[in-house]
């Protein structure tokens, strides 16, 4: 055969063979491509933040989507679609679960009275009450008593008192828990800690102590606006104070009664609504509306114990305290349904 005819005749075998190789290339970068898009899809889709988020949490701003969730997904893919908040900054702590940041969440905020959670809680566990117990008495000096009617004319949150007035640990928590009284914080602080200044030293190291590292007390009472913190931070403290049975009984009585005071209301008046046991409002111009909610949920078989925070509502001064009372009222239904509730009703504590 001439060399000419032998090389056409291989011709055929070699177009097929690189026909091949070029149809496998082909199909490699296919695939490689549909891979590339999947991976694409599944950043795009996740609601969880990177992989370097710590465990049993939502990234700061990726849990605003308002859509209802898939009953069926993964529970930090439901709690990815809570319909947080408009306004101000907002967290949450779900006991079982860890906490789930809302916008802001991070964001050092003026906490208004909500800062007498810590008040009560270092209270607490310097004095431990039972959760029924009275504890010891506590005197009401000239100095405080003298000091309560300029204090009411600056417009403070106060209960009245008398030199010498005698308070169980028990009613002085409850006036200020309650009615929110800036006067039982400051005496609260000298009692246990000699000094406003000592106490405050107290508030910041069990701040530390919780892992609160976003938060500065510079008062017992939070009439301060110096004195900051996140709604994350603030969460996680109201699952601890929780966890005080004295501290939880009190922040869910609606009224008490104290010496000369009298009959006393709670600034909470969610108090016994689906089931909501607590925790602390706070208002001011500087803080806006604030409020700490804590709230049993039944879910299938299980109660869990949601704290969820909401600070800087807007409003009036008369209003701001209503409207944070409302929004944390509604991210609670909308947690509770994220969690598998229905979102309404009573619910049962543990």
């Amino acid at each position: 055969m001439h060399p000419t005819s032998a090389r056409s005749a291989r011709r055929p075998a070699q177009a097929r063979t690189g026909y091949r190789r070029h149809r496998g290339i082909l199909a490699l970068l296919a695939a490689l491509a549909c891979l590339a898009g999947f991976a694409l899809a599944e950043l795009t889709a996740s609601p969880s933040g990177p992989a370097t988020s710590p465990p049993g949490t939502v990234t700061p701003g990726a849990a605003t989507v308002t859509a209802g969730a898939n009953p069926a997904a993964p529970l930090q893919e439901r709690l990815a679609a809570v319909s947080w908040p408009a306004d101000g900054a907002s967290a949450a702590d779900i006991s079982g679960f860890g906490v789930v940041y809302g916008p802001g969440a991070t964001r050092p905020v003026p906490i208004a009275s909500v800062a007498k959670v810590m008040t009560a809680y270092v209270v607490l566990h310097d004095h431990p009450l039972s959760a029924g117990g009275s504890g010891p008495d506590i005197a009401v000096q000239p100095s405080e008593a003298a000091a309560y009617p300029s204090q009411a004319r600056a417009g403070d949150s106060l209960v009245p008192v008398v030199a010498g007035e005698m308070l169980t640990e028990r009613q002085a928590l409850e006036a200020l828990l309650l009615p929110s009284a800036d006067n039982m914080a400051w005496i609260l602080a000298r009692w246990d800690a000699g000094s406003q200044a000592a106490f405050v030293a107290r508030m910041n190291a069990t701040a530390r102590r919780l892992g609160m590292t976003d938060t500065s007390y510079t008062d017992p009472s939070g009439l301060a606006s110096s004195t900051v913190s996140t709604a994350a931070d603030q969460v996680r403290l109201g699952l601890a104070a929780m966890r005080v049975p004295a501290l939880a009984a009190i922040a869910a009585k609606p009224t008490a009664v104290v010496p000369v005071a009298g009959v006393v209301r709670n600034y909470n008046t969610l108090l016994g609504q689906d089931g909501i046991v607590g925790l602390k409002t706070g208002s001011m111009q500087a803080a806006g509306g604030c409020v700490v909610i804590a709230a049993w949920r039944r879910v299938g078989s299980r109660s869990i114990l949601i704290v969820a925070a909401t600070f800087g509502q807007p409003g009036t001064a008369q209003t701001i305290l209503p409207n944070a009372l409302q929004a944390g009222h509604e991210l609670l239904f909308s947690l509770d349904r994220a969690l598998g509730g229905s979102g309404r009703g009573s619910v049962p504590g543990p």
